[in-house]
């Protein structure tokens, strides 16, 4: 298969347009640093550079898909990593949907579904790509976040967004015969203990098994034979081994689990590390990736797609957030363990890179990198030295391209940039010690006497009559009172141990109508070294308002948005000084001739 085919037909005319997104890349970090990033020094001397206005709020998935569609969050429908159902109050992520099917027929202790299931994204508005594709124009969109199931126009891979096979964003396995260990879930994964004399079958856990009426989880077998004097073993699973010494990685293996015993499997793949094989056993199993080459969930277009490009290059991370950043923050890895990890994802996202530009003709090419802000999260201000390796590696990604489409308008950007987390937010304990939310001993919310709660990582709802489920606030004048009174409140509010600004910002939230049940009410713009805790984002109540930030995830960007703008590089100089996400959707439609849609409310760069 040929990027861009069918050339003599194309209403490219021969134009070539890439587009590089690099997650988390951050002005400030790169101005530092112009004499270890040589191919973007050049880039910015002979085209432009400038700040990227972020999203209010700066989140990933806000932030992508404004870059999408041209639309702000208001319109295309996507405010945060979690929002919740305002009629149960439960939390969801916010950029797909999968819907079981309606009917199933009933055989014994199994229950046959009449359909497929169906995944659909929240995302509102028409992407960039799917008008020029409707315009004649070759498109391909590799690793686009909150493009999952991708758009079937041209070719894509999906990316964030894209769950492993259990469902989830990514669930590690660490299997340990530590005698003082238990086993236990932990946030991102799982700590297993067991018992190993020379051989171990693990349990490797995979999708919960939709064919059953229990929804019990499947599982696939996995044999370690451990050699009894060299730290070494052979993994086994089915047809695929692999030998791994100890600190050594295997390669992507494939397995199957069964859903009904010789009739029906699922396939995914995984890798593991072999952290100890000598004297303890320590082993961490990724999480189980839809495999590329025989993919049981929707992360491609068209369906094929991720098969062709897997022949050719071998598999690759389908995960739509590859690094697994849990395995640190939960100790399973020391750094240097942590750092090595990173380095694969990256080398796969270059091999994919150089799979792109080797069969890119003309049209768009949008490639996605997202090493800079998975590591940014670990290294910020602390291992700076460690993270510029990652900023060099993109760089000379950059300069390739470069040198194999020196004729292309090359555009490279970011959604936000970044700043450390040093203390976190208990937003609801805050609204608890002033009476807008009521929580009973075991932080349980006692929503008949709420007014106000916070769930996700920046907003806040107001416990509205006629949309939650308990409201008790009317709308009208007696809510926008309480929304002015609460915005001040915060806007004032400092920490007590250094008197420093909590809250730089705070947006009232004027949604469109189809969009007014799931907008939060409040965006709360952080200050600079604050983000919401963990708790926060699930809609806790822990008791300080503030603490410190004792976790490895270090540095943010769900802050202020006017803390952490993104970047713009582009090939040619560009018409504005002050460029948003918003704009560079219609601009990449100008470079084609293509017309934005009304809806788009962006400028054009050029």
């Amino acid at each position: 298969m040929e990027f861009g085919c069918g050339s003599d037909h194309s209403a490219a005319h021969g134009r070539q347009v890439i587009v590089i997104g690099v997650d988390g890349m951050d002005p400030n970090f790169v101005e530092r640093h112009w004499d270890s990033l040589p191919n973007l020094d050049q880039l910015r001397r002979r085209g432009s550079f400038a700040r990227l206005q972020t999203t209010t709020p700066p989140q990933s998935p806000v932030a992508w898909s404004t870059f999408i569609t041209g639309l702000d969050p208001e319109a295309h429908g996507i405010f945060d990593f979690v929002e919740r159902d305002p009629a149960t109050l439960t939390p969801f992520s916010s950029m797909s949907r999968t819907e079981e099917p309606r009917f199933r027929f009933p055989l014994g202790p199994y229950e046959i579904p009449l359909s497929r299931p169906r995944v659909t994204s929240l995302r509102k508005g028409q992407a960039f790509w799917q008008i020029l594709s409707e315009a004649g124009v070759p498109v391909v969109i590799v690793r686009m976040p909150t493009n999952y199931p991708p758009l079937p126009y041209g070719e894509a891979l999906a990316g964030m967004g894209t769950p492993d096979l259990r469902g989830t964003q990514g669930t590690f396995s660490y299997f340990t015969d530590d005698p003082e260990d238990v086993s236990r879930s932990v946030d991102g994964g799982e700590i297993i203990k067991i018992s190993v004399n020379g051989r171990a079958e693990l349990a490797l856990q995979g999708p919960p098994n939709s064919l059953r009426k229990d929804r019990a989880a499947s599982f696939a077998r996995l044999a370690i034979d451990i050699d009894p004097t060299q730290p070494v073993a052979r993994i086994t699973l089915g047809d695929e081994t692999a030998i791994v010494k100890q600190g050594e990685w295997s390669n992507w293996m494939g397995a199957e689990f069964q859903l009904i015993p010789h009739l029906a499997a699922v396939r995914g793949m995984f890798r593991v590390f072999a952290k100890q094989l000598h004297p303890r056993f320590e082993l961490y199993v990724s999480p189980v990736n839809a495999d590329p080459l025989s993919p049981d969930l929707s992360i491609s277009a068209p369906p094929s797609f991720s098969r062709v490009v897997a022949r050719e290059i071998g598999r690759y991370p389908t995960l739509g957030i590859p690094e697994d950043t849990a395995v640190l923050r939960q100790g399973v890895f020391d750094l240097a363990e942590f750092l090595n990890a990173g380095r694969m994802v990256l080398q796969s996202e270059r091999r994919l890179l150089d799979y792109s530009l080797r069969h890119f003709h003309e049209g768009l090419l949008f490639f996605y990198f997202s090493s800079i802000d998975q590591n940014s999260h670990i290294l910020w201000g602390q291992h700076d030295g460690d993270l510029l390796d990652f900023y060099r590696s993109v760089d000379a990604s950059i300069g390739e391209v470069v040198r194999r489409a020196p004729s292309a308008d090359l555009i490279v950007m970011s959604d936000h940039g970044f700043a450390s987390f040093e203390r976190a937010v208990n937003l609801n304990a805050w609204l608890r010690n002033r009476d807008l939310l009521a929580a009973n001993s075991t932080s349980m919310i006692d929503w008949p006497r709420t007014k106000a709660y916070a769930l996700g990582l920046n907003g806040l709802y107001l416990n509205l009559a006629g949309r939650e489920a308990h409201g008790i606030v009317k709308a009208g004048t007696d809510s926008r009172a309480l929304l002015d009174s609460i915005r001040q409140e915060l806007l004032g509010w400092r920490d007590p141990l250094n008197q420093r600004q909590v809250v730089e910002s705070v947006e009232i939230v004027q949604a469109a109508a189809s969009n007014a049940r799931v907008a939060p009410d409040l965006i709360v713009g952080y200050g600079a070294g604050y983000r919401a805790s963990w708790q926060t984002a699930l809609g806790e109540v822990p008791q300080p308002e503030i603490e410190d930030n004792i976790d490895a995830w270090i540095a943010d960007h769900c802050i202020n948005a006017a803390d952490v703008p993104g970047v713009l590089f582009t090939s040619r100089p560009t018409a504005l000084s002050d460029p948003s996400l918003k704009d560079l959707a219609p601009s990449i439609l100008k470079l084609f001739g293509v017309a934005p849609e009304r809806e788009m409310g962006g400028r054009s760069i050029y």
